[in-house]
């Protein structure tokens, strides 16, 4: 027994941030379907405190909700859909952004597409929400993270049997068909899947120009979670050794700036994939880019 606990505590180490955001949406769904076939509470109802509600003021009631309601799916092929694509848009990003920028993204987007959810809700509390319930799902997260990849190299080009598709025109795919949505009757997922597209968007035009616009996310999550961490380290204070392995290089070890090169010459190629296309790459760009993946 403690040899399988241990192997399983082995393989969960080695998941990736979004084969773990996979797993918990996962055990999420499960704890929802076991609440409702054992104690008897309907399955629309089952997580009402994990979903977000439309209006604000029931959303004071419970902001957490804002996040939690990305973790969060009624229906299977809701959360089937959901992993399954994140699954693939994680592997892409893993490949070609450091892990910070990719949860930016993707945590962004959730929190845009919620924030969406209910401005339009309170603009218009008569139009096509009034009727809409509480909003649950990666979706927005999910879209957020497809259509940045789509602006950012938009001439990179992927295969879909037997024809080569330009991401551009999957993202212009993606967006016209939530457009339409808002005329359906999941009108509500969509406003959310809209507001992760334009997080997705601006987010990609924004890095394009050198700026990362997740940075005061990104620093507001590391202060929250540094005051659940214990701050014993923190109190001591930080020397510089010298060694063979990591002499410092303008108050960074040898090993942070050869990774900050690396991410340059990987943001030169994405930038060039993006003018030119994936094609347009020397076979040392490739091999590189291959390498960088791995």
């Amino acid at each position: 027994m403690t040899s399988l606990t241990q192997d399983i505590q082995d393989k969960l180490k080695r998941l990736t941030a979004f084969e773990k955001i996979i797993a918990i949406n996962i055990m999420v769904y499960f704890v929802g379907w076991v609440i409702a076939n054992f104690l008897g509470v309907l399955r629309s109802n089952s997580l009402i405190w994990l979903a977000l509600p439309k209006d604000f003021g029931d959303f004071i009631l419970k902001p957490w909700s804002l996040i939690t309601y990305g973790f969060t799916h009624v229906e299977f092929w809701h959360l089937f859909f959901n992993v399954f694509v994140l699954y693939f848009v994680g592997r892409s990003f893993s490949n070609l952004f450091n892990i910070k920028l990719s949860l930016n993204v993707y945590f962004l987007g959730i929190i845009v597409g919620g924030l969406a959810y209910m401005l339009v809700y309170t603009i218009y509390p008569n139009g096509f929400l009034r009727n809409a319930g509480n909003l649950v799902g990666a979706s927005a997260g999910v879209r957020a993270a497809l259509i940045f990849l789509c602006a950012y190299m938009p001439n990179y080009e992927i295969r879909i049997v037997k024809f080569n598709i330009r991401l551009l025109y999957i993202g212009l795919v993606l967006v016209a068909l939530d457009i339409l949505g808002l005329f359906s009757g999941n009108a509500g997922g969509h406003v959310a899947h809209l507001g992760g597209d334009l997080l997705g968007y601006m987010y990609a035009v924004q890095l394009k120009k050198g700026t990362d616009i997740g940075k005061g996310f990104e620093r507001f999550m590391n202060g929250l979670i540094s005051l659940f961490s214990s701050n014993k380290s923190s109190k001591l204070k930080t020397v510089h050794r010298k060694n063979k392995k990591g002499k410092a290089f303008a108050g960074h070890t040898k090993e942070q700036f050869g990774e900050f090169n690396k991410q340059k010459q990987i943001d030169i190629i994405l930038d060039k994939i993006s003018k030119s296309g994936y094609e347009s790459l020397s076979k040392e760009e490739k091999e590189f880019l291959f390498r960088a993946g791995k």
